[in-house]
């Protein structure tokens, strides 16, 4: 789950992390008087959308005077910003972070975030901040740091200033960091984090550390023991398919393909959708339905499915585990004839009772196309994708 700026920032400040005095609007006049609050004649205006790229797309803006920041609250309140990470749809704008600008020496990179390779926490850092990361490591790779901390001895003193002498930090400099860092792995770790990362991480002229903009990631999974979190979630950023699916516990990610997938079981839907990949095809969800699986499930996940009007046809590929054959295919009938499908449908059942599920869909007199083999269905949804 993805916080907006305004809010990962409110967890750095609760966890010691110096950041600009800010306050949210959204309205017009809720800016204004944010300014007043803040004092001064000159703010920034930020759009809290769940995206990078902000500032080139328009959506960080340097203001003076009250008339100036009027209208940048107009222009962006109501919005869609389009960003390098959007797509062309951009993201609503519905909340703006109203900022007293920092004096600021340099900027600097730092995140964590998970090292799954490692199993272990790993902090980057780079003495170029203010920049995509991504492009520095490709350019000058040495001008990364790069360090996993044990789990159970944790982030030590020493690991601490080897970032301070890799961000070229002098004496009180080093010092702010020696406190930062130790403050960030706690939250990351305490918040049940996935990523943390500040960029640019202030240098002040006297030498303190200021974090002028943060993103975070909480990890879905353990949601269920973040309920402060989880009560900063905001639909309006996700694709709505999404979040109806989330109501029904289905795993669904839009993708820009034209062939929808129905599968049980996350590694399995990958492998459908490689498939259908390398037969011409063109994925246009993934869609994992759970081991336990059940009739009105399948139903709700049809009805995402058939809600995206680039579908031109859909491949459900159950593998009978924990759930039975049979019983999927009772729910497809009956999802089918409850939904309306009026596009291809492609049905491969496998495992526990598939011939059971089999002879009931040949029974059913539904239009649908069935197949015993994974390459055979991927074949048949992708022709009748093109069909």
């Amino acid at each position: 789950m993805h916080l907006h700026e305004y809010q990962a920032k409110r967890l750095l400040a609760g966890y010691g992390v110096s950041v600009p005095a800010g306050v949210t609007a959204t309205t017009v006049e809720e800016a204004l008087a944010a300014a007043g609050d803040l004092g001064g004649d000159h703010w920034l205006v930020k759009a809290q959308v769940h995206a990078g790229g902000r500032g080139k797309a328009g959506g960080v803006r340097r203001v003076e005077g009250l008339a100036a920041l009027a209208q940048a609250a107009r222009e962006l309140l109501g919005s869609r910003l389009v960003t390098r990470q959007t797509g062309a749809a951009g993201q609503p704008v519905d909340r703006l972070l109203i900022e007293a600008p920092t004096t600021v020496a340099r900027e600097l990179y730092l995140s964590l975030l998970v090292d799954r390779a490692r199993e272990r926490v790993a902090v980057v850092a780079s003495a170029t901040g203010g920049m995509e990361v991504e492009e520095v490591a490709a350019r000058d790779p040495a001008a990364v740091l790069r360090l996993t901390v044990d789990p159970v001895a944790g982030l030590q003193p020493y690991q601490s200033r080897r970032v301070a002498f890799a961000l070229g930090l002098d004496e009180p400099g080093r010092k702010a960091l020696g406190g930062l860092l130790p403050g960030l792995y706690r939250l990351f770790r305490e918040r049940d984090l996935g990523l943390l990362e500040i960029n640019p991480l202030a240098v002040t002229p006297a030498g303190g550390l200021v974090a002028l903009d943060a993103k975070v990631q909480v990890d879905d999974n353990a949601l269920y023991r973040q309920g402060e979190l989880a009560a900063w979630h905001d639909p309006s950023q996700e694709d709505p398919r999404e979040t109806e699916a989330r109501r029904f516990d289905l795993n669904y990610i839009a993708l820009d393909g034209d062939i929808a997938c129905m599968v049980n079981g996350a590694g399995l839907a990958m492998a459908t959708m490689d498939l259908i990949q390398i037969h011409g095809g063109s994925p246009a969800n993934f869609l994992d339905v759970g081991g336990g699986t059940t009739a009105e499930r399948v139903a709700e996940a049809f009805k995402i499915i058939l809600s995206d009007p680039k579908v031109r046809a859909i491949l459900v590929n159950i593998f009978g585990g924990i759930v039975r054959c049979d019983l999927i295919a009772e729910g497809i009938i009956r999802a089918v004839r409850e939904v309306g499908v009026d596009r291809p449908l492609v049905v491969r059942l496998e495992g526990t009772n598939a011939a059971q599920g089999r002879a009931l869909l040949a029974e059913s007199g539904l239009a649908l196309t069935a197949a015993t083999e994974l390459a055979e269905a991927a074949q048949k949804v992708v022709a009748a994708a093109r069909a």
